[in-house]
């Protein structure tokens, strides 16, 4: 069986595990969160990066900084993992899900601007399979009705908008390193502030609600509890695993490309007979190869592929499920059952992502792409 995701190793991940233990200290906030944080700072410009124990946890660090509130609007994209939501409404928010576009399933930003209201703090962009929302129509929108703006970059590392690197256009950025991501720590993620005003205060939060950040740089001469937080720091243990990681970023990007475009050569013919789609790259949007998937042309078509390819030794999945839809969110927002929202119903059923990750073979590829035209035939 060819698995859908499989953790891999790339450099010293062992060694600076064992270096972090021999250290004398694992807990939170050490020397390889320190590397890890700079590492991003210095190479993507971003102002401020805080490692959290996953992507969730940054999403919730980003709600705590805006201050949501019960009474408060965020809009969201419906086809997107549960945190991008749940984050929000753990502060009481009313959740306002948006639809994706129709070549693409990040969010439609042309739909937003109808959903804003009175009551909306905040607008959240996914970007999907690492894959830029247009950002300049966001931020506009944004700075026109005096918004934040979230970017759930958890499949973005290493992509970019114009030449700006994702998780640095909006106010925060939120990215992940779970074991399915372009770079890995198993769990982890990290929170990007882009904006000054939220700096110090993001720190306290990172620390349990405490000053013990300004108490390490000598800012006061103790330090106690002076606002809302939780434990949001990650072990040394995940970080360390994380830095051998960055270390090795351009080699694992060099490698998930040529998967990618191994892939999507393979299978344009397919698309060119109206077959199924691939993935749509706007030309304002860079491509991190996070992931690969098709697109059928419906249900039925997609269970089909699905066994198939299962049926070959090959382990295919299913994406999202369109939030809007669950059975928590229609429980509590009964009135807005009924909602509809087309483009993430299709994505919703008819999107499959195929096996991706850095130690998958190109051989791999082509006998996955020839299993998938031998289906079509």
């Amino acid at each position: 069986m060819i698995p859908f995701n499989k953790p891999f190793l790339v450099g010293k991940e062992i060694q600076y595990i064992e270096d972090a233990v021999n250290s004398g200290k694992i807990s939170g906030n050490g020397n390889f969160t320190v590397k890890c944080q700079e590492f991003f700072e210095t190479n993507f410009g971003f102002k401020k990066a805080l490692l959290t124990t996953s992507c969730t946890d940054a999403l919730e660090m980003a709600a705590m900084l805006m201050d949501i509130k019960t009474g408060d609007e965020v809009i969201v994209p419906s086809y997107t993992f549960v945190s991008s939501a749940l984050a929000f409404v753990r502060q009481g928010a009313k959740i306002v899900f948006a639809d994706s576009r129709n070549d693409h399933p990040g969010i439609d930003e042309t739909s937003l601007e109808a959903l804003i209201t009175p009551k909306t703090k905040a607008i959240i962009v996914v970007h999907y399979a690492g894959v830029a929302c247009d950002m300049d129509v966001i931020m506009n929108l944004a700075n026109k009705y005096n918004l934040f703006v979230v970017e759930d970059a958890a499949q973005a590392i290493d992509s970019y908008y114009k030449g700006k690197p994702l998780g640095s256009i909006g106010h925060f950025g939120a990215f992940s390193f779970h074991e399915t991501k372009n770079i890995i720590a198993g769990e982890g993620g990290l929170l990007t502030i882009n904006d000054d005003r939220f700096i110090d205060r993001a720190e306290i939060i990172w620390e349990k609600g405490t000053n013990r950040s300004s108490f390490f740089k000598g800012e006061v001469d103790k330090y106690g509890w002076v606002d809302t937080g939780s434990s949001f720091l990650p072990s040394e243990l995940i970080a360390a695993f994380l830095y051998a990681q960055l270390e090795q970023l351009k080699e694992i990007q060099k490698k998930r490309k040529l998967l990618w475009t191994t892939y999507s050569d393979n299978l344009k013919p397919l698309e060119q007979k109206g077959l199924l789609n691939l993935p749509y790259l706007p030309s304002f949007a860079t491509n991190n190869a996070h992931m690969f998937y098709v697109v059928t042309q419906d249900i039925k078509q997609r269970d089909a592929l699905i066994a198939y390819l299962k049926q070959n030794g090959i382990h295919a999945v299913f994406h999202y499920l369109s939030l809007h839809k669950s059975s928590y969110y229609t429980k509590n927002n009964p009135t807005e059952s009924n909602k509809q929202l087309p483009q993430s119903d299709k994505y919703t059923d008819c999107l499959i992502r195929l096996p991706f990750f850095y130690t998958l073979s190109v051989s791999e590829v082509n006998e996955i792409s020839k299993v998938i035209i031998d289906f079509f035939k």
